[in-house]
């Protein structure tokens, strides 16, 4: 798309929800946070894929922060877990919208699906599905996934199974879905919609503090994540800003 802002290695959309909400008709989202700006350094896959992605929404004030401090500011974060319902919510009269959830842990995404067809008023989520850890290493897992989903009317699909693992499962397999028109790939949002996890309190938020709450809730599983390989990302965003950042896939 043209007028995406570069950061790193990827360009990113910058239009409003709302301006979002009333284009987003067909196409596969992409949101980066630090932690995906990392990862796009060293896995061609996953970097490539961004390059394909047909919208790519900033999903962390700290990645919007790093944009004012290039000089290359954004107008709004849309991150997935709050555009999912906003999405969902915009579309509660729309029968064409039909969603099908994919990811969390065995019996969440079916719990998330109650939920939101509640708060909707119909029926919009279709079908729901947890995968079993490991999930995208095993074919016919994947390809019975495929005929769970095919036998729906879906035309969204949500994916959060965390990345890259989401966005690499839906380029490989998306030819095979040919009634899907719109992909999320947006992490978590999933156990957010079915209330077994809680997004950090709002002044976190505000204040780019979101990363601190779910290193407090879960240190054992994000203390790498967070202390070690996300912090090279402000040396990385210095570098681009004294012009000195060089792609690592460009030789």
């Amino acid at each position: 798309m043209e007028n995406r802002i570069p950061i790193l290695n990827i360009r990113v959309d910058t239009f409003t929800e709302k301006e979002f909400l009333d284009i987003f008709e067909e196409g596969v989202l992409v949101t980066p946070n630090v932690d995906h700006l990392m990862k796009l350094q060293h896995d061609r896959e996953f970097y490539d894929i961004y390059n394909k992605a047909d919208y790519v929404t900033v999903d962390s004030k700290i990645v919007k922060m790093a944009l004012g401090f290039l000089g290359t500011p954004i107008r709004e974060i849309i991150p997935g877990s709050g555009f999912f319902p906003s999405y969902y919510m915009h579309h509660k009269n729309n029968e064409a919208v039909k969603i099908f959830l994919l990811g969390a842990a065995p019996g969440i995404a079916d719990i998330a699906m109650e939920k939101i067809n509640r708060k909707v008023g119909r029926n919009i989520v279709v079908g729901a599905h947890s995968p079993s850890f490991g999930f995208e290493k095993k074919p016919e897992e994947s390809e019975e996934i495929i005929r769970i989903i095919n036998a729906t009317p879906a035309t969204v699909l949500v994916v959060g199974v965390g990345a890259p693992k989401q966005e690499k499962w839906i380029y490989k397999y998306k030819d095979q879905l040919p009634g899907i028109k719109i992909y999320l790939a947006i992490g978590a949002t999933i156990d957010f919609e079915a209330e077994k996890v809680k997004r950090a309190p709002v002044i976190m938020q505000k204040l780019a503090l979101e990363w601190l709450y779910r290193l407090l809730k879960e240190p054992k599983r994000l203390w790498r994540r967070y202390i070690i390989e996300d912090m090279p990302f402000f040396w990385l965003i210095l570098k681009q800003r004294l012009g000195l950042y060089k792609n690592p896939f460009n030789s």
